[in-house]
Formats: structure tokens, C-alpha cells, sequence
């Protein structure tokens, strides 16, 4: 039974012809140390014009999704954010369990993750565990996992191809769904790593680019790697239109509605 609800919630975030998606993640509030963007000041209406833009699914945090998604139930597949962690202090909060999601109606559970850290066989474990808990309720699970390297002493996230395929390794054989690393910034050496992974892989959207145009670029050699498309965030409510930005990025994944 696992496997059919397993099955009719990828399907309901992968249902576009192409086989890509493009994801729109919302859950940056505690996660980043960003200030307050002025895309998520307004968090329900930025909702709203998310939806309004037909992305794949929509990433959130718990208490976002119960105080902003009914009014949009069945409209789109939303995903769970599990966890809260930062760069600037060790550790991370687990802050719903798997039951919960299910209860919510969310098509998965994401479960961000540093790894090459001192803190990676914690959040493998919790990764591990949320993995086989979700078994049990048919529940796809999607890690968002980044690679740390250190710079000038502060640790930051690498996009090297070496380091983002030791990522998207973790999250294959820790038992994923599907899996959300950083872009290596090149189609090739991503290409490299679609290859050998078989489970869908798809780009983090990256720092917010300064033009719209820099971003389609950016997708469009994502859709040449071979990736299963993007999770983005900044690069879609960062921009003042955001259904007509999420509309773009997707044609530039070749996802044209």
C-alpha cells in the first residue's frame, strides 16, 4: 500500500509531460539568516501569487501550511518542511514529524541537511529516521541536502561537483524519494551526477540572480543536465511579479503550460 500512495503523490508533483518540475520553496524564514525579504513580508499573499503561477508544488513550513494552504487545498501539491537549522549555529530543529504531514494532506515531507560537517551523522540519522517512518504512510520523502566547505573560517555551501555529488550520494543511499542539491554551475558535471543517481535529482535554486534573465539561463542548462528540474525560492518571489516569473522559469525548464 506503501508504494501506490508513494506513487499518486510523486505523480501529483511530477505531472507535467516533461518529467521536470518547478518547485517553489517558501519555508527560507528560519532557515536563513536573510532579514525579511520583502517577497515573504506578506506571507499569504505571496502565497496566493505563488499558486497563481502553477508551479509543481510549493514548499512550506508547518504552521505556514496550516494557516495558509487550506484555502488553496487541491490546487497544488505542498510540501513539509521537517527541519529548521542555519549556518550560523550547530544542531537543527525537527519541528513536525511525518504523522503530522500526513494529517495535513502534504504530498511530502523535506527534511533539509548539511552535510561534510561536524553535525552530518545526526542529520543522517534524523534523515534516516524520517525515511522510515514516511514508509509506513506511503509519504515520498524529499532532502534538501548541502555540501559545507569552509571560507575564511565561516562555513558556507559548496556547489564543487565533488562535494554536491557527495550529497546527492547521502541522500540516495540514506533512501530517498527525490533529491534537492545545489547546482554545480555547469550542465556537464551536474549531467555527471544525474547519470549515476536513480532517483530524480533537482537543482536548489541558488542565491537570488540579479535579472530574471539570469535565472532562465541558469534553468535552461539545469534542463540541459538532465535534472529533474528546480526548487526555488528567491529566484521566484524575489521578483516582483511572481506568477509571471514562475511562468518564465518553467519555459525555460521547457515546461511551457
Amino acid at each position: 500500500m506503501s508504494t501506490l500512495g508513494k506513487r499518486v503523490h510523486l505523480n501529483r508533483i511530477f505531472s507535467h509531460p516533461s518529467g521536470r518540475i518547478l518547485a517553489v520553496a517558501a519555508d527560507h524564514m528560519i532557515n536563513y539568516a536573510v532579514g525579511m525579504p520583502e517577497g515573504l513580508r506578506h506571507i499569504e499573499q505571496t502565497i496566493a501569487e505563488i499558486v497563481e503561477g502553477r508551479p509543481s508544488s510549493i514548499t512550506v513550513n508547518k504552521g505556514i501550511a496550516l494557516r495558509c494552504m487550506e484555502r488553496f487545498a487541491g490546487r497544488v501539491p505542498f510540501i513539509v518542511q521537517q527541519m529548521a537549522l542555519t549556518l550560523r549555529f550547530p544542531g537543527f530543529a525537527a519541528h513536525v514529524e511525518v504523522e503530522e504531514a500526513v494529517a495535513m494532506g502534504a504530498d511530502a515531507i523535506a527534511v533539509s541537511i548539511f552535510v561534510k560537517s561536524d553535525a552530518e551523522l545526526e542529520t543522517m540519522k534524523r534523515l534516516a529516521t524520517t525515511v522510515r517512518e514516511a514508509e509506513r504512510f506511503g509519504l515520498p520523502v524529499i532532502p534538501h541536502i548541502y555540501p559545507l566547505v569552509m571560507k575564511d573560517g565561516v562555513p558556507s555551501v559548496s556547489n564543487t561537483p565533488e562535494d554536491v555529488f557527495y550529497a546527492v550520494r547521502v541522500g540516495l543511499e540514506m533512501g530517498a524519494d527525490v533529491i534537492k542539491a545545489p547546482y554545480t554551475g555547469d550542465p556537464a558535471s551536474f549531467g555527471d551526477i544525474v547519470s549515476v543517481t536513480p532517483v530524480p535529482v533537482v537543482t536548489a535554486g541558488g542565491p537570488q540572480c540579479n535579472t530574471l534573465e539570469e535565472a532562465e539561463a541558469m534553468f535552461r542548462d539545469v534542463a540541459r543536465s538532465g535534472a529533474a528540474g528546480t526548487t526555488v525560492g528567491r529566484n521566484a518571489w524575489g521578483f516582483s511579479d511572481i506568477p509571471r516569473t514562475i511562468r518564465r522559469l518553467k519555459a525555460a525548464l521547457g515546461m511551457d503550460d
